[in-house]
């Protein structure tokens, strides 16, 4: 027997002893008409063409970036002048931002020297003189509640085959940081210590090196049970490895607080693989009429994803229901769902590889329904990496390539591993989970989409 749709049919036949197969089927595009009609024209006569600049797509999905050296984020990123400041996710205001995103703000301005405490920082914010820019905008992608001043170190990362650069935060740490929420003296403390000690410590151990392909790292990492976005210990043990040698040959006076601080922050390479695939998503952008998503990124407020270099679609930002919590925190206490870290899932880390990724099974009930959600990208996405392999699943190529025509088509959304900081208090991370995406933008972007296509 073949069932299709309801389970409940198949397992009155098996009660009976019956052979039995289910078809997972559900109504096309929710049975919306217009969307029906739109995804008609998109996987018909209009297909051709986008599958043709989806395949260039993926072309550039693979190249390899290197991380180069580390620099001073006004110097480097274009629009980012005293004054400005850099957030997570589509554009905002200081008024429309959750507790943890402004606390981040203020702490990042008395980092900055433009005021003396939080609370004169906030009052600066609020005031109008500080200009709010989102990062993606400026080729530039941040973690979690991440907020970037000019004075602040930065990643650079060079496409060469893209021909692109984009750069990233050095990542916070673990306890009381900014990334998270907290704005507390030791959190403006860390930001210091990572401009004046870490930052020109990695810049020379880099420029000793010669750069660091991090998603050939990345790619050993995935072997090794990383996802490369909720667990990357593997990865930046290997990263360690490699660096040592410049490490242990800088001059630097505070080299050895820059390598306590390194060798204890296993999410160190987290933003150097943001930066990279900034660079992969910044070139596929440049290709015209493809359906795959080439930004997505959240700021705790709105959810907002781009094709190609087409306006920002926004969405109300999601709540994370698979998740696991510090003893004492729940659901109720968390904020949504934040950061630029979901650029990972475009290009075949994070969610894309949870089957691969013990640590993932853990926020979702187990091993079976890791490996659901690996397939439901599969199932959403145009292509395969050719970089990311998953051994637990017999050496298969993560998905990669997300399609707003089959998000659309089989109301299947994408899924983000993401940290979870608490939503009022300022006390940084109290979880770590899998949050499913809005469908309203995949949705909204595929009928533009349709629009503009001839």
């Amino acid at each position: 027997m073949i069932n299709v749709g309801l389970p409940l049919f198949a397992d009155a036949l098996r009660n009976q002893h019956t052979p039995v197969t289910d078809v997972d089927w559900r109504i096309p595009a929710g049975g919306d008409e217009q969307l029906v009609a739109a995804l008609t024209r998109l996987l018909g006569p209009k297909a051709a063409r986008i599958d043709a600049a989806n395949a260039r797509v993926l072309n550039r999905l693979n190249a390899s970036p290197i991380v180069r050296t580390v620099e001073r984020a006004g110097d480097v990123i274009e629009g980012l002048d005293e004054r400005s400041l850099l957030h997570c996710g589509p554009p905002i205001t200081w008024d429309d931002m959750i507790d943890p995103l402004r606390r981040s703000a203020t702490a990042a301005i008395v980092s900055e020297g433009w005021a003396d405490d939080v609370e004169a920082a906030a009052m600066l914010a609020s005031s109008g003189e500080v200009t709010f820019k989102p990062a993606n905008e400026h080729r530039t992608v941040v973690p979690m509640a991440t907020i970037l001043g000019p004075s602040a170190p930065v990643y650079v990362v060079e496409n060469p085959t893209g021909g692109t650069t984009a750069f990233s935060s050095i990542n916070q740490g673990a306890g009381d940081a900014p990334w998270f929420g907290v704005n507390n003296d030791a959190a403006i403390e860390r930001l210091n210590l990572i401009r004046d000690a870490v930052a020109p410590v990695l810049a020379h151990a880099l420029a000793r090196h010669g750069g660091i392909d991090i998603l050939s790292l990345a790619a050993q990492g995935v072997t090794m049970a990383d996802d490369v976005h909720m667990r990357i210990q593997a990865t930046t043990n290997l990263l360690l490895r490699d660096l040592l040698p410049a490490l242990v040959r800088s001059s630097h006076p505070l080299t050895a607080v820059a390598a306590d601080f390194l060798s204890g922050n296993p999410l160190t390479t987290l933003t150097m693989a943001m930066a990279a695939a900034k660079t992969l998503v910044d070139a596929a952008a440049q290709v015209e009429g493809a359906s795959i998503v080439t930004t997505m990124a959240r700021n705790g407020t709105g959810f907002g994803i781009k094709l190609g270099n087409q306006p920002w679609v926004v969405s109300e930002a999601q709540p994370i229901k698979s998740a696991l919590f510090r003893p004492g925190f729940g659901p109720d206490v968390a904020a949504p769902d934040i950061g630029d870290s979901a650029v990972l899932e475009l290009i075949g880390l994070g969610a894309a590889v949870a089957g691969n990724t013990p640590a993932a099974a853990t926020f979702v009930g187990g091993p079976a329904a890791a490996l659901e959600i690996t397939e439901d990208m599969r199932c959403i996405s145009a292509g395969e990496s050719e970089r990311f392999r998953m051994p637990y699943l017999g050496d298969r190529r993560a998905p990669m390539g997300l399609d707003v025509r089959r998000i659309a088509e089989l109301s299947i959304t994408p899924v983000i591993s993401t940290g979870i900081v608490h939503a009022t208090d300022g006390i940084g991370q109290i979880g770590a989970g899998l949050a499913r995406a809005p469908l309203a933008c995949f949705v909204q972007a595929t009928l533009e989409l349709d629009e503009r296509t001839a």
